[in-house]
């Protein structure tokens, strides 16, 4: 009996074994990672299933899956909203790693359509979806960065910048034969097309920290490292500028996100319930914790709304743990043809998620899809991430952001060690590509010929000849206006630095020219931020008293030959000038100067005025002036050329104080005053109303002197619209001792237009301005009051044409019309009033050339 019970015991235990090893033989185990085709970054939350199967699972945050069964499923179903459903074969019965990469569907999101007998509308009420988005929205505050007392962490950013779409035709051209090297190859689905030839490249390593109270921020860049152009074409450091606004940072929590020049709409946005569409197409409970998938529409395609999804923790905290944000094709914007946005976010140790990743593709273009044009992308990896570290409160002394010294000079080994991203590794040859580049005599001989026609100038060793859009000019004192100039570059001295013309008018015989020599104290370009410099200067030339374009285009070209109306009565100025110029990193400068100006009269103006009912005419008017120039531009960037500097227009006010001190007997100076002047500029962005920029500008003459000295306001005689100037006053119209102006010029980006049938296909832009002006004399400086002054200038029939404002302010405004063929604005001016004044318009059409995204 015991033997045979041993015996059962043994065969049933072999049985057992049998079974377990048949078992096992036959599971079928199944794992990987599954990315994005285009940009092989993880992709989480896909859905994996046994094809005809009930076993389904997620892949995880970063795009990990496991699945098993011991079926015998021969196919592999994967799928993912937005994305190509793939089938793939697997064998049954064995363990394998199958890396899976996913193919976006070749159409925009749409609409989740829901089958029945008949479409109910959307509806905002009793709509989970966007009850749901109520909740995300409702707990923003303690989903923010700002929520927490203190954040710091290190973060990595990599920006590149290729031309995209380049068919082989174009990459086998004569003219590439040499750079072949330059091209990179990627899968045809890819934005940008199956060939890209990078052009730019940057990489920064900083480290970052945040306190709330008092809130401060401190950014620390441990290494910088970028590709260098020619100098002679470009600014390196503001070329990286420009790009970084591009691909701005993006925070999903924000009412608004800026790309470009265009304000998005947020879709966790405050007011986002009313422009977008939102459902529920998923829940994922394999996720710790769950989320819920939340796609969105916008209501009004052509408005600046995204499309995509976001995915939303069920834990209460109603977070976003993932998002896709993308743009549709009817989207209101220039020369983007796709802008594509992913994020991610991860648990810190409170349980809040905080960003770790964002990826940001746009592809540039004027024409269709498939032509030529640039691709963009830039990539934010955020790691050791950090919250409650209390920092000593002298990390936030000076400067919100530092540059180590090294920060440029960090070794290869150095980059290898620290780049937080893998695929940037991939990427590294760019810089020895456009290194090789820039040696090359044929490369060289084609950005020379690049910067002479977008710059102006030729370099002539030590030299450059131009600016080339000056050599020829007319008006009606000089006549034919020829003109040849030069300057000195860094090749000459870091030190001094020498900039001079000669013209010569054929009608007036006279000739003209500049001569100015500077000395850079900070052994850089006196055009390099931050400036320190000293300079001396002399320029002898003409002027048109009141001119607008005198304070918006440095130099005399051809195009602002171009005049309507009569334009007769000029100034021969000579300016003896010295200045110097300090700028600070915090971008607050100031600039002392001296001023030795010298104005005779031309053309049709006199300077007259009356002694014992004699006219007394005088041949011209001598100033001396001290003066200080103060400016701050909070957080300012800008693209600086060689002599000029643009400044990219953001948020951030820009602050301008400039107080003069005429001195009589200084130099020969005739007059003792005060001129206090002040601007302020600021944009404001309104979501999807457009936005506005606004000028407010002040001044203050203390003293008694003669109309030349006053403040002559900025007229507009051209057919071109100018921003700063009034489009339908005559150059010397009105002239003040004191006043306050207001300007706005307000962009709807569309918000009109793109709801009309047709029109909307256009992608215009409408625009309203507003002007204001109201100042006045006070009688010393009249001379209507005060005959012994200089009289206001006449016409040819004897009419005064210079005027002091009355009560009543200068009003102009203007509704346009712009982003016509994506380059032309058109406005229609209308003047309110002074119309009694000779030689005005009450309506006029003006036309500008104005490049927007």
């Amino acid at each position: 009996m015991i033997d045979f019970q041993k015996k059962s015991f043994c065969v049933l235990t072999v049985l057992i074994f049998l079974f377990t090893l048949q078992a096992a033989a036959q599971s079928t185990e199944i794992s990987g990672v599954i990315t994005n085709i285009k940009d092989r970054t993880p992709i989480p939350y896909v859905t994996v299933l046994f094809k005809g199967s009930k076993i389904v699972t997620k892949t995880d945050a970063n795009g990990k899956y496991t699945i098993s069964t011991t079926e015998g499923y021969s196919q592999l179903q994967v799928e993912y909203v937005g994305f190509k459903t793939r089938y793939l074969p697997i064998i049954p019965g064995k363990v394998q790693v199958l890396n899976i990469k996913l193919q976006e569907e070749s159409q925009n999101l749409n609409e989740v359509n829901i089958s029945s007998n008949k479409k109910a509308p959307y509806r905002n009420k009793d709509n989970p979806a966007v009850e749901l988005i109520r909740k995300v929205i409702e707990h923003k505050p303690m989903n923010r960065l700002e929520s927490a007392k203190n954040v710091e962490y290190q973060q990595y950013d990599w920006m590149q910048f290729s031309l995209s779409n380049l068919s082989e035709k174009f990459k086998n051209k004569k003219i590439f034969r040499k750079y072949q090297f330059l091209f990179d190859q990627q899968d045809s689905s890819e934005i940008g097309g199956k060939n890209i030839m990078p052009i730019y490249l940057r990489e920064r390593l900083s480290k970052n920290y945040y306190r709330k109270d008092p809130e401060k921020t401190k950014v620390i860049i441990l290494a910088d490292k970028h590709v260098n152009f020619d100098q002679g074409l470009v600014d390196n450091n503001a070329i990286g500028n420009y790009f970084e606004r591009m691909y701005a940072d993006v925070n999903i929590y924000d009412n608004n996100i800026i790309f470009t020049n265009s304000q998005f709409l947020s879709p966790i946005a405050d007011g986002a319930p009313a422009f977008y569409k939102f459902f529920i197409t998923d829940t994922i409970k394999t996720s710790k914790p769950a989320l819920i998938e939340l796609s969105f529409v916008p209501r009004n395609k052509n408005a600046l709304l995204f499309e995509g999804k976001i995915y939303i923790t069920m834990d209460g905290r109603y977070a976003v743990q993932n998002a896709l944000l993308k743009t549709g094709k009817g989207v209101n914007i220039n020369f983007i043809r796709a802008l594509e946005v992913k994020l991610n976010f991860e648990q810190d140790s409170l349980g809040k998620f905080h960003l770790s990743k964002s990826h940001l593709l746009m592809d540039f273009g004027v024409g269709a899809d498939g032509g030529r044009g640039f691709k963009g992308e830039r990539t934010v990896i955020i790691k050791d991430y950090k919250t409650n570290v209390v920092q000593p409160d002298i990390l936030y002394k000076g400067e919100s952001m530092v540059v180590d010294p090294q920060a440029e000079n960090r070794s290869d080994q150095f980059w290898a060690q620290n780049r937080l991203d893998t695929l940037a590794n991939e990427k590294v040859k760019i810089y020895h590509n456009m290194d090789s580049l820039g040696k090359m005599k044929s490369f060289k001989r084609m950005m020379d010929v690049a910067s002479f026609l977008f710059i102006g100038y030729k370099k002539y060793g030590p030299v450059e000849v131009g600016p080339i859009y000056t050599f020829y000019s007319f008006n009606s004192l000089e006549g034919f206006r020829l003109r040849f100039g030069g300057r000195t570059t860094t090749d000459f001295s870091k030190r001094f630095y020498f900039d001079t013309y000669a013209a010569y008018g054929f009608k007036d015989e006279r000739w003209k020219g500049y001569l100015s020599g500077a000395y850079a104290f900070n052994n850089k370009s006196i055009y390099t931020f931050p400036q320190s410099f000293i300079r001396a200067s002399f320029q002898r030339d003409v002027d048109i008293p009141g001119d607008g374009a005198k304070n918006i285009i440095p130099e005399d070209n051809f195009v602002s030959s171009f005049k309507r109306g009569e334009s007769n009565q000029f100034l021969y100025s000579d300016y003896y000038r010295v200045q110097y110029m300090q700028e600070y990193s915090n971008h607050f400068s100031f600039n002392l100067g001296f001023k030795k100006w010298t104005q005779t009269a031309a053309g049709s103006l006199v300077f007259d005025s009356y002694k014992d009912n004699q006219i007394v005419r005088t041949d011209r008017v001598t100033s001396s002036e001290l003066s200080l120039d103060l400016r701050y531009a909070p957080h300012e960037r800008f693209y600086q050329g060689k002599t000029f500097r643009e400044r990219l227009i953001e948020k951030y006010p820009v602050f301008n104080l400039n107080y003069a001190v005429g001195v009589k007997g200084l130099f020969s100076g005739q007059y003792n005053y005060q001129n206090i002047m002040g601007t302020i500029d600021k944009r404001f962005y309104l979501s999807q109303f457009g936005r506005s920029d606004l000028r407010l500008e002040g001044g203050y003459i203390v003293g008694k002197v003669p109309f030349p000295l006053l403040d002559i306001h900025r007229a507009n005689q051209s057919y071109s619209y100018q921003t700063y100037a009034y489009n339908l006053m005559n150059f010397m119209e009105f002239v003040s001792d004191h006043y306050v102006s207001l300007n706005i010029d307000h962009n709807f980006n569309g918000l009109i237009l793109n709801r009309i049938p047709l029109i909307k296909k256009l992608k215009l832009r409408e625009y309203i301005t507003f002007k204001g002006l109201y100042g006045g004399l006070r009688k010393e400086n009249d001379p209507n009051q005060d005959p012994a002054l200089l009289q206001f200038p006449v016409n040819g029939d004897g009419v005064k044409t210079t005027y002091s404002l009355g009560k009543l302010p200068y009003i102009e405004g203007s509704v346009g019309i712009g982003n016509i063929f994506k380059v032309v604005r058109l406005d229609l001016v209308r003047r309110f009033n002074y119309l009694q004044n000779p030689g005005i318009s009450k309506y006029g059409v003006r036309a500008r050339v104005q490049f927007e995204f």
